[in-house]
């Protein structure tokens, strides 16, 4: 859905500023756009040569001059779109340390005292090359429920790389 409203976006951007686009169909305008761009994402998905990308434009009957011209094209942005498509998606960042502190609460605004530890919790995460520090708070039990969800989680992960 997002690529469609992306594409429709573009489209319309499209004909605001070449006004011989006004005079097409704004909705087949829009489909062409949205069949271009995924056109040459699934191209860069799948790292299409140029042969491939030849034999496809030739189907839909593009001159081999307006083949050469996409192909180069192709060819400049192909690194940077596969960049923006592997920066599509959920990933979750990789924990590269933690760190820890035990502080004890002795009291509290409504309590005279509370007497309770805590522990102040600092993963070291990176994702995509930046790195970032991902800072917590927890009780020792949400702490023993924390380590103990890390061992399952690393249970499953050696499971699932021995199938």
């Amino acid at each position: 859905m997002k690529a469609t409203r992306g594409a429709a976006t573009g489209a319309s951007l499209e004909s605001k500023h070449q006004p011989e686009l006004k005079q097409v169909d704004q909705i087949l305008l829009k489909q062409t756009h949205t069949a271009a761009a995924t056109f040459i994402l699934e191209a860069v998905k799948h790292n299409a040569d140029r042969s491939t990308i030849s034999s496809s434009l030739e189907e839909l009957t593009f001159s081999a001059e307006r083949i050469e011209i996409f192909y180069c094209t192709y060819q400049t942005h192909k690194k940077e779109l596969g960049r923006l498509l592997a920066s599509i998606g959920r990933r979750t960042p990789r924990i590269n340390d933690v760190s820890w502190r035990l502080q004890y609460h002795v009291k509290n605004g409504q309590v005279d005292k509370v007497n309770e530890p805590f522990y102040l919790m600092s993963l070291n995460t990176e994702n995509e090359g930046s790195s970032e520090d991902i800072n917590f708070t927890c009780t020792m039990e949400q702490l023993q429920d924390l380590v103990g969800k890390l061992k399952d989680a690393a249970k499953s992960v050696e499971k699932a790389s021995q199938m």
